[in-house]
């Protein structure tokens, strides 16, 4: 019988089991649909070595067929992350930087494809990993992906939105990692690399040997806006290609959620807010219902406080029928809990009360202990 391991995190106290569970040496232990009732059971179980068949894992809510070892999404998006530094920084020397940058493209899609919700939490959980430009391409094409998908695009529609986001900031690279640590106000020399980047990063992209137009025209309106105040060009609203508005929605998002120490941090929700609402004016409000959607007010990855207190992250998403999956970390009283407890949001006490900044948690975790081996390193 081909078996899975599973985790504190994959049972749901008070719920019943979805599957049976055995122990090591195939020993059947929980039939399924048992309700364990408290932590220190799952402890004792998890101790043991608890398994599941494969093809009846447990995930998000569903159950999944899963042949073989399931890979990890996290893995994937760390080897984009590092392929895409490595071709932005040397992208001077190589031959079909076109071809490379639709390859890093595919594997993201990939990862996208096997877990969208873990794909999203790495765009709040994995900060860390490597340095902002890169990543913050990362982060943007991901969020480009979900929306494109959900609005149908064409696959090679799709795919140049991604290239679009790896490359939108060539042209300030460095001072896209300068910034990550400024504390100051930007030097007049500084905006002045911002406000002509567009620019730059075609200008760049074309010496490499990129010459698709719409790939081009992704990266050079980025920064528009639909009344004519975005730059380098001041383009209106029907001046501006669908996909480079989505690439623009993405990229700020993106940039207001990220970790940097020259702007204020928001929380999803407030973020959402501030692409969609400046100055109280909804802009583009199709596009803002996919992003919207696609999201979430509480996206996975989230730090959250339910009603009772305790303190979680978003898991997965919600849908109109139900509300986000959130794992409790720090108990009531700001105790950390021993392990990350699923917890039923459809009740009133750990209904989700507010949105949190990450730091305003003191408990550490791995995305690991939260989705399991689709998210280890």
């Amino acid at each position: 019988m081909d078996q899975r391991r599973i985790g504190m995190a994959d049972i749901v106290i008070g719920e019943p089991l979805q599957w049976d569970v055995y122990g090591e040496g195939q020993q059947l232990l929980l039939r399924k649909g048992l309700i364990v009732v408290n932590e220190r059971q799952v402890e004792e179980l998890v101790a043991r070595g608890l398994y599941v068949e494969a093809r009846h894992f447990y995930s998000g809510g569903h159950e999944t067929a899963v042949e073989h070892e399931t890979p990890s999404v996290l893995q994937l998006i760390n080897t984009a992350n590092k392929r895409l530094e490595k071709l932005l920084y040397g992208l001077q020397n190589e031959s079909d930087a076109h071809a490379k940058f639709l390859e890093i493209g595919n594997l993201l899609i990939q990862a996208t494809n096997l877990d969208p919700d873990i794909a999203l939490a790495s765009i709040l959980l994995n900060q860390a990993k490597g340095g902002y430009a890169a990543r913050h391409g990362i982060d943007t094409a991901v969020l480009c992906l979900l929306v494109a998908k959900a609005m149908k695009k064409a696959a090679d529609d799709t795919s140049l939105i991604v290239a679009a986001a790896f490359t939108m900031n060539l042209g300030m690279l460095r001072l896209q990692d300068h910034l990550e640590d400024k504390t100051d106000a930007l030097l007049e020399t500084e905006r002045e690399i911002i406000q002509g980047h567009p620019r730059e990063s075609v200008a760049l992209l074309t010496r490499a040997g990129i010459t698709d137009p719409r790939w081009l025209s992704y990266v050079l309106l980025h920064h528009e806006n639909p009344d004519g105040s975005g730059y380098p060009l001041g383009r209106a609203v029907g001046e501006i290609p669908q996909n480079a508005r989505i690439l623009t929605f993405a990229d700020r998002y993106c940039a207001c959620v990220s970790n940097r120490k020259y702007h204020k941090t928001l929380v999803p929700n407030a973020a959402l807010r501030t692409v969609f609402l400046a100055d109280g004016k909804p802009s583009d409000p199709m596009l803002a219902a996919y992003f919207i959607r696609e999201i979430g007010t509480y996206p996975p990855g989230s730090c959250v406080r339910l009603q009772n207190g305790e303190i979680g992250i978003v898991t997965r998403r919600g849908s109109a029928a139900l509300p986000p999956t959130v794992h409790a970390l720090i108990g009531p009283h700001g105790a950390p809990l021993s392990f990350p407890i699923q917890r039923d949001n459809t009740k009133e006490q750990w209904a989700i009360r507010e949105s949190m900044l990450h730091d305003q948690a003191t408990q550490r975790f791995s995305m690991q202990q939260l989705w399991g081996e689709a998210a280890s390193l």
